[in-house]
């Protein structure tokens, strides 16, 4: 290869870096663009609830009573007052959202959003993968420290579990600004758990720890066991409630009972309230250890309060949903029973109706013609 032929490859390389700048040139154009885009949605949108809390605050100034033409005005209004609402979310799902407190402490000011969705599916698909790889692996650990008793083991796996609850906290309210809906109790019980995995790092090894340890390790051991199954049990059904237009993209699964959970979940539901009683258990066990052996240090306590909180959320959550779904369930069987009677109601009348009809036509044939001689 002579130098003329590498200068003329330079040459063509050169033309191809003019082609990137002008699509650079291009595509930071477009970005100021969609900056300026983002700003004007923001803008509009706080502009239209302004006005749809004039008109609200307006139409509670309304006194009865309404002749029904003026009703009927007034409930078209809130009726398009509340659709309104619910497309200015679907707008706002598209646009990039501000971060909670708690990742901006941990993060600082960065913008966390997703704005492609796919993006978005793909990074609580990641989600999931991640809880279901730690949790194996948490097991694996909990099982290997049921059967050797070294302090480096048990420090690895405790710290795991401090790592592992940190970044679930922050993994979530990431997926929390980009559109998951998971709430309260579900995402307070992660930060619990965070605080007492801390704990459990620093209390140091003693009669206390000793008496405490292998229940401990025998409840994760259960608890993993659990989730494992309740993952994949969710993970199934969530893939099919999405596929039925049933439930949101970016809802995921959790280590608990929710609403969409009720769908054959007969089979786990006792699992779930052993382990509860299990958190329960731990409890009583480390209470009666702040006392017997004396000298207990202050992790005892605060373990004993942050097993007691748990247990009382997740049963609290277990017992408020549990009631409301047989009571649906219940309506559902009786509503489907009602259907059934009148179905075979029906079915009956029409048999009748078939009987009398077949009866009716036999009767009206007419008698054959005598013929005359």
């Amino acid at each position: 290869m002579n130098i003329d032929t590498l200068r003329n490859e330079w040459e063509e390389l050169s033309r191809e870096y003019t082609e990137l700048e002008t699509c650079n040139r291009r595509y930071i154009e477009l970005l100021e663009q969609l900056h300026s885009h983002q700003q004007k949605c923001f803008n509009e949108i706080k502009h239209q609830r302004y006005r749809m809390n004039q008109i609200t605050a307006s139409l509670r100034q309304f006194k009865g009573p309404f002749d029904p033409e003026e009703k009927e005005k007034v409930d078209d209004l809130q009726r398009m007052t509340l659709k309104r609402k619910a497309q200015l979310h679907e707008i706002e799902q598209s646009l990039p959202a501000k971060s909670g407190r708690y990742l901006q402490i941990i993060l600082g000011d960065v913008n966390v959003s997703i704005l492609n969705r796919n993006d978005k599916v793909r990074y609580k698909d990641d989600y999931e993968k991640f809880k279901l790889i730690l949790n194996v692996i948490g097991l694996i650990m909990a099982f290997f420290n049921l059967i050797f008793n070294y302090r480096a083991l048990e420090l690895t796996f405790i710290f795991l579990l401090v790592w592992y609850y940190c970044t679930l906290t922050i993994r979530e309210s990431i997926l929390k600004v980009n559109g998951s809906r998971i709430k309260g109790w579900w995402r307070a019980h992660h930060f619990i758990s965070t605080v007492a995995a801390g704990v459990l790092l620093v209390w140091p090894q003693g009669e206390h720890w000793q008496l405490f340890r292998l229940q401990f390790m025998y409840f994760n051991v259960y608890i993993s066991i659990v989730q494992y199954l309740q993952f994949g049990y969710q993970k199934g059904l969530l893939y099919r409630l999405k596929a039925l237009g049933e439930r949101h993209n970016m809802d995921i699964t959790i280590e608990g009972f929710h609403s969409w959970m009720w769908r054959g979940l007969s089979f786990l539901l006792p699992f779930l309230f052993i382990g509860y009683a299990f958190q329960a258990y731990n409890a009583w066990t480390l209470y009666k250890l702040a006392y017997n052996p004396p000298d207990a240090p202050w992790h005892v306590s605060v373990m004993c309060g942050l097993f007691l909180l748990l247990f009382v959320g997740n049963m609290t959550t277990a017992l408020l949903v549990v009631p409301e779904k047989i009571r649906e369930r219940a309506k559902e069987r009786y509503r489907l029973l009602s259907m059934g009677k009148s179905m075979k109601l029906r079915k009956e009348m029409k048999n009748s109706a078939s009987d009398l009809d077949i009866s009716s036509s036999t009767n009206v044939v007419p008698e054959p013609e005598k013929k005359e001689n």
